[in-house]
């Protein structure tokens, strides 16, 4: 079912202002940092919480307005946290089947459509055991089935992967995405995450949150291919410069605050004075030592310090107190000599940085609608 949302709450010095839209069938991904109202966000879906302000509709129902509040018990939503939070009491089988017959589902056709689920999540084998004789991964999976089990309208997802290890998530992750994308029951679906492998795998679009408002939102691969606020250039991996745009000839620039011009090429909807930022690869930046000359023409040399040297895959990833952040292999580094307060020199070509317009404050910032 097609949700929409509009919430407005206010606690003390934290102000949540949002509206989201959610196609039926589709996969919203919430990303934002520490305290930005990600999981508040989830907790007013759901019923747990209610806005000082709030229009929610899920398909035809409206679930909150100014004169209804649809308890949680009602709404028709289900709720995965990072925690499974299984009853300890009762047999996984129960527990998944503790969905349908909150609904008045007979107990016998309950466990049916429990076995069914615990099936779909690649979990049979667990019917008969306590919680606590689960691993985390094999708990999650439980959950999941639980939360399937009660035929919500809507899905919610609140970190699902966090509390697992590295071991554990990848497994359970594809089960989410099968049971959300490949089964053919496609499940409107709200997800918080912080990990980004876990938006390009199960979401089609995302929403960036900061300080209780949506400052970028977009089809997922396209937002994290192109970010336009720190937060999500930190989650693709990229580089990000912020400033002002201003065009050069057939190009365009981004002056920062500290005077810096860093030259790129430019987005079609940017203009003189705009917001914008200059995003680029770690792979496009080359590290030079502070007193060596600049091999070739880059348009952008920035003077920088190292501050961590981090593996990366086959690369190391090199970061400075700048916020820059440059990828070389291992062999590089040790010619260089590079740690933690080495003044080193960063050039990067124009041809290799995007200059796109930015949001100036939260309430600017939606992306493409």
């Amino acid at each position: 079912m097609t949700l929409h949302a509009e919430l407005v709450l206010r606690r003390a010095e934290f102000a949540l202002s949002v509206s989201l839209d959610v196609p039926d069938g589709g996969v919203l991904a919430v990303l934002g940092p520490n305290g930005a109202g990600k999981s508040t966000v989830l907790a007013c879906l759901a019923g747990l919480v209610r806005a000082q302000r709030a229009y929610v509709t899920l398909g035809e129902r409206v679930l909150d307005d100014d004169a209804v509040h649809v308890p949680a018990h009602r709404r028709g939503v289900g709720l995965l946290e990072q925690r499974a939070l299984l009853f300890p009491h009762l047999s996984v089988l129960d527990n998944v089947a503790f969905s349908p017959r909150a609904r008045g589902v007979p107990k016998a056709e309950a466990r049916d459509v429990a076995r069914r689920w615990l099936a779909e999540v690649d979990a049979s084998d667990l019917a008969d055991r306590a919680p606590a004789a689960l691993s985390g991964g094999q708990a999650q999976r439980v959950a999941i089935a639980r939360a399937l089990a009660g035929e919500p309208d809507l899905l919610l997802l609140d970190e699902p992967l966090a509390a697992l290890d590295v071991d554990a998530a990848p497994a359970v992750r594809g089960v989410l995405r099968r049971v959300l994308r490949d089964g053919g029951r496609k499940l409107t679906t709200v997800l918080v995450t912080h990990d980004p492998l876990d938006a390009l795998t199960l979401s089609d679009h995302v929403a960036v949150l900061a300080d209780g408002h949506i400052v970028e939102r977009g089809p997922t691969r396209e937002v994290l291919a192109s970010p336009r606020t720190a937060f999500a250039a930190r989650l693709a991996g990229v580089n990000l410069v912020a400033g002002v745009a201003e065009r050069t000839g057939a190009g365009a620039a981004v002056r920062t605050e500290s005077g810096l011009l860093f030259h790129g090429m430019p987005a079609r909807d940017l203009a003189d004075g705009d917001a914008a930022v200059a995003v680029f690869d770690p792979g496009a930046v080359a590290v030079h030592p502070r007193d060596a000359a600049v091999v070739g023409s880059p348009r952008n040399v920035v003077d920088a310090v190292v501050t961590a040297l981090e593996p990366h895959g086959p690369v190391v990833r090199v970061r400075t107190r700048e916020g820059l952040s440059a990828d070389l292999t291992p062999a590089s580094v040790a010619d260089l000599a590079l740690e933690p307060g080495t003044p080193v020199r960063l050039a990067v070509k124009a041809a290799a940085v995007s200059v796109h317009a930015a949001p100036r404050t939260p309430n600017e910032g939606r992306r493409r609608q």
